[in-house]
């Protein structure tokens, strides 16, 4: 038994001997799948047609040499961009757990908003959108020229699904799809069309 089968056996191979059965569309696949994290995309730009893409996609990620291989650059992305789950989570904590919540989609005093941000440095963290305007009041017989923000927050719901999601505290959900007599719970159902010969 060759070195590179066992190996293969124990899991234990290098990304030098993971490269050398690898083709180029493999490999290319591989490091546009880290980048995109959508498998027909990143097929579509290893070189495989719009119409073969999402197949290749399902195929190439339940390929063990491949699913290795992506196990093996993975780190070389996060170390090269900066980006790993300890920065996501902080990242989507910024969301979560702003204290500007009361502001969302109000119209406050420009002033109002950068007093905000100087008191909470992570405020613009959780900002999707902002919105401004400007108007006119009297102030003692005086015009003054009043500027408004309104302030658009990501979910903080979706934030902290997402971070729940991220660091496993989910409950697995169980289905039921068949019943004690192991049947199907949900019958098949079939529609049937009356024929219209005009429609031929």
């Amino acid at each position: 038994m060759g070195y590179i089968r066992l190996n293969e056996m124990c899991g234990m191979r290098t990304r030098e001997e993971l490269e050398k059965i690898l083709t180029p569309k493999e490999r290319a696949f591989c490091w546009r799948y880290l980048v995109l994290r959508n498998g027909a995309k990143a097929a579509r730009e290893a070189g495989y047609s719009e119409n073969t893409c999402s197949e290749i996609a399902y195929e190439y990620l339940r390929k063990p040499h491949l699913k290795e291989y992506l196990e093996l650059i993975k780190d070389e992305i996060e170390e090269a961009t900066g980006v790993n789950k300890y920065r996501q989570v902080e990242e989507l904590a910024k969301i979560a757990y702003s204290n500007i919540a009361h502001i969302h989609n109000s119209w406050i005093e420009l002033s109002e908003w950068e007093d905000i941000k100087e008191k909470n440095p992570d405020a613009l963290s959780a900002v999707e959108s902002i919105d401004t305007k400007t108007e006119n009041r009297t102030f003692d017989e005086e015009n003054i020229e009043v500027k408004y923000v309104k302030i658009k927050l990501y979910s903080k719901i979706a934030a902290i699904a997402e971070i729940n999601k991220m660091l496993g505290y989910n409950a697995a959900i169980k289905t039921e799809l068949t019943g004690k007599d192991g049947k199907d719970l949900m019958p098949p159902t079939y529609v049937f069309k009356k024929f219209n010969p005009d429609e031929e």
